[in-house]
């Protein structure tokens, strides 16, 4: 066999690892989410994770390196599968921000393995040295100015001139009433229709926070 041949034939095979790495990360970050979201993390094993793949324990690290690294992994896989219907894959602004929430909230009936996790390792974050501690207080500092920034706009839209600080009470009550029907849904979800739930309290924070009724749906 030539240079050129073996070298195209090393190309080849690199290239068709490449995708069962990629989705063998996949698997383990899925396993992950559901090992942190029934046990939480100091709980969870990688001997957990790694058992729901049909692995070893030396098999996740060799992908993940850590355990804190993984945990890290999966945050971030929280919030991507949250964006991933989205048009460029980001989180919209205005009126649009608000039905993204209920849409958000919609999905998440469909995913409670995520939404399980989320609750979870965001409830034990406030323990003392729980590696995803700056995570969630990174998180929450973001979205409560992208919220804040959404009312901003919306009151703009209609010339409302809000206080001082009323944009972000807006953003953290928003966040507060989807935590908490996550909360409650995950305990009974007979009892919680989580999207109308969450535009319900969504619109209910805008219409006390603008003076005025708003609809999330066809605003």
């Amino acid at each position: 066999m030539s240079d050129a041949t073996e070298q195209a034939a090393g190309q080849a095979a690199a290239q068709g690892k490449r995708p069962n790495r990629a989705h063998r990360r996949e698997e383990i970050l899925a396993a992950a989410t559901r090992v942190f979201g029934s046990k939480g993390y100091h709980q969870g094993s990688l001997g957990d994770v790694a058992a729901q793949v049909g692995i070893t324990h030396a098999g996740v690290l060799h992908h993940f390196g850590s355990k804190d690294k993984l945990l890290w992994a999966v945050l971030e896989y929280r919030d991507r599968v949250d964006v991933q219907h989205l048009e460029g894959k980001h989180i919209p602004g205005g009126m649009d921000l608000f039905r993204h929430l209920v849409t958000t909230a919609r999905l998440n009936a469909d995913r409670r393995g995520i939404v399980q996790a989320y609750a979870v390792l965001t409830g034990e974050s406030v323990t003392d040295g729980h590696p995803a501690s700056t995570w969630v207080a990174e998180r929450f500092t973001v979205l409560r100015g992208e919220i804040a920034q959404a009312v901003r706009a919306v009151a703009d839209e209609r010339s409302v001139t809000l206080p001082e600080g009323e944009p972000e009470r807006a953003a953290a009550a928003v966040i507060a009433v989807m935590d908490g029907l996550q909360l409650q849904w995950l305990l009974d979800p007979e009892a919680v229709d989580l999207a109308s739930a969450t535009g319900f309290a969504i619109e209910s924070i805008l219409t006390a926070t603008l003076g005025g009724p708003v609809r999330i749906t066809g605003a």
